[in-house]
């Protein structure tokens, strides 16, 4: 027995490396089996990345392990080398995109964890992986190495449905009342966005994915996928998986920072704010909705504490929000200790006095007691999260 990967057999435009893999799974030869397959997330700035930057894994068991290298060659060579090289435009994303450059993997054991590590929180070179037992392509071995490598220490379920073949550039279609009843169980998360009440289970794109249903448990993912294909305004699927995955595990943060405000910049157009502290910065975008808000409220001497992803150019793009201490935002006179009425200025070096008991003090100024808009931890709202973001809901009520 032993571990195959795949990645990178999609571009922006479409195609899907999931179905490539269940395809692959459903044509193994006669006495291998598999264990659960996983969809693994990556780092989410990896520059060659395509729309979700996931690649899939799998334990496979079989008493021929020649025979089933055998095929995997075969079927490399027909299905998946072919690929190499796809690209097109994209009409939902504008940054950059290359050639699709699919890449197989198989050990006989598993890597060590710190392969995932590295491949979820930065860049990752093909030329720093472990050596396989068995090796094809290109530069996805570097996602189907880190899909091996996953330890699966936190995980939660996905179950893909896939359209039928050549519906891709149809409006899809999912029963938005099975829908409701999906996304009221408690074992379902970001199913529907709260505030807009939109679904968040269909792609956006040309993509042969109808929707893609995630759960704290396998039970939930399937019998869910089931109650949403069972709906009457659903289309008919070609077929469906239920996945392992690292989505909303918060693998890809390093720990929190510490850090004292030094200048807050915001954007004219776009609105994001970036939080300067030192040698570090912070970045939050308009679309983060309470960490927008937050890091606009900030002013210099604030410390706060940020948890977030640091991209190629170093900055640290929020995730989670936290302030810790805040300076006055504004002063005022203070009240009158006999009679609570505020005290006023008698002009320039005359000190102050009461407009009501005419009680004399020395000029002075006290703190006007404010408090952030947010007194805790803030993150994005659900339509904007990464796969990967571990919701703070879960770890507020452990």
């Amino acid at each position: 027995m032993g571990w195959l990967g795949l990645d990178d057999t999609d571009s922006l435009a479409g195609g899907c490396t999931t179905e490539v893999f269940d395809t692959l799974l459903r044509h193994l030869p006669v006495g291998a089996s598999t264990g659960v397959p996983r969809l693994v997330r990556l780092w989410p700035f990896a520059q060659r990345r395509t729309r979700g930057n996931a690649a899939l894994a799998v334990e496979i068991h079989t008493n021929d392990v020649d025979g089933l290298l055998g095929h995997l060659d075969a079927w490399w060579t027909e299905h998946l080398a072919p690929l190499r090289g796809s690209m097109e435009s994209s009409l939902v994303s504008d940054r950059d995109q290359f050639p699709a450059s699919p890449g197989m993997v198989w050990f006989d054991l598993p890597p060590p964890p710190s392969v995932y590590f590295d491949a979820v929180r930065s860049h990752v070179s093909i030329d720093s992986l472990p050596e396989p037992a068995r090796a094809w392509g290109g530069h996805g071995r570097i996602g189907a190495t880190a899909a091996v490598a996953w330890p699966a220490l936190d995980f939660t379920w996905e179950a893909i449905a896939w359209r039928l073949e050549g519906e891709d550039h149809r409006p899809r279609h999912v029963d938005d009342a099975s829908l409701d009843v999906v996304d009221a169980w408690p074992d379902t998360f970001l199913s529907r966005d709260p505030r807009k009440g939109t679904s968040l289970i269909a792609p956006r794109g040309k993509s042969p994915v109808l929707f893609g249903l995630r759960a704290t448990s396998r039970e939930t993912a399937e019998r869910g996928c089931q109650r949403l294909l069972e709906g009457s305004g659903t289309e008919q699927v070609d077929r469906w998986r239920v996945f392992q995955t690292n989505q909303a595990s918060g693998d890809h943060l390093g720990p929190e920072l510490t850090l004292t405000v030094e200048r807050v910049e915001v954007h004219p157009t776009r609105k994001h704010a970036t939080v300067l502290c030192g040698d570090v910065s912070v970045r939050a975008y308009a679309e983060g909705g309470p960490i927008n808000a937050l890091a606009r409220w900030l002013m210099p001497g604030d410390e706060i504490s940020v948890a977030g992803l640091t991209d190629a150019d170093g900055l640290v793009h929020a995730e989670r929000l936290k302030v810790e201490t805040w300076v006055p935002r504004a002063r005022q006179r203070p009240c009158c200790p006999e009679c609570d009425v505020r005290l006023k200025s008698m002009g320039t070096n005359q000190g102050l006095r009461c407009p009501k008991c005419k009680l004399r003090s020395e000029d002075a100024w006290v703190d006007v007691e404010v408090h952030p808009p947010y007194a805790s931890w803030v993150e994005p709202p659900a339509s904007a999260r990464r796969h990967l973001a571990r919701p703070l809901v879960w770890d507020e009520s452990h």
